[in-house]
């Protein structure tokens, strides 16, 4: 059985504007990984991804970088119990 992995992400920088949103449900649907992205008010991206750790490590080591025209200052990565209650698959985007 693979090992599962959830986290909460907080990315910060120039992210807002860029498509960020779209561009990490991309990587995370390429990569197989369940959760949520959204913009917060202070300018920062906030995520939620779970799924296969190596999965979801792929896609915090990609939201390093980001999509070309972000400039990612910050992730703060914080691992966290499986997100219950939803049952939805896929990656979805939130306000």
């Amino acid at each position: 059985m693979d090992a599962k992995r959830s986290v909460r992400l907080r990315v910060t920088g120039r992210v807002q504007g860029v498509s960020f949103r779209w561009a990490t449900e991309q990587e995370a649907r390429r990569l197989g990984v369940t959760g949520w992205v959204r913009n917060e008010p202070d300018g920062s991206v906030a995520a939620y991804a779970e799924g296969p750790a190596d999965a979801v490590d792929a896609l915090v080591a990609w939201a390093h970088d980001g999509p070309p025209s972000a400039r990612v200052a910050s992730v703060d990565v914080t691992d966290v119990e499986p997100e219950t209650g939803g049952g939805a698959s896929g990656f979805r985007t939130t306000g």
